[in-house]
């Protein structure tokens, strides 16, 4: 014989151990929500960032635009802006032209398979002694500096 339980079906639906679980699962839900959107809040806000970093660091390098003199006839022409540069670079072999872009507060560029940064710096800095008692100056690597008088 068949008894319809109705009441039974309904309170072991509404146990406690059930509730617990469907809490669970509801709460890591609304966790996981959550953390979603605040992971987009922030890659939102870090492109913002980087945007308005790359403006001020264009801002900042743009000053750099023009003729710099190194020892012996060399120097390097910054030509650009707005995060985009060209760099000649006379040395004693002749001229070199390169394709830079903004880094922070200097100017990466590629030469000869490697990664070079062009940045501010004073005579000193520069490493060659023909440049030491100068003020404004932007170097790549010790050694090779160029300075405006």
């Amino acid at each position: 014989m068949y008894v319809n339980n109705g009441a039974a079906i309904y309170s072991a639906v509404r146990s406690p151990v059930n509730i617990a679980i469907r809490s669970i699962v509801v709460c890591t839900a609304l966790i996981l929500f959550i953390a979603g959107c605040e992971k987009r809040s922030a890659n939102s806000a870090s492109a913002v960032v980087a945007s308005s970093s790359g403006a001020t660091a264009a801002a900042v390098v743009d000053k750099w635009l023009g003729k710099w003199n190194g020892p012996e006839g060399t120097f390097l022409q910054l030509d650009g802006g707005n995060g985009t540069y060209e760099i000649i670079i006379q040395n004693l072999d002749g001229p070199r032209s390169f394709r830079g872009i903004a880094a922070g507060n200097q100017i990466e560029f590629e030469r000869d398979g490697v990664k070079e940064f062009l940045h501010a710096s004073n005579g000193m800095e520069t490493g060659m002694k023909w440049l030491s008692d100068k003020s404004n100056c932007l170097t790549v690597r010790a050694g090779e500096g160029y300075c405006r008088d």
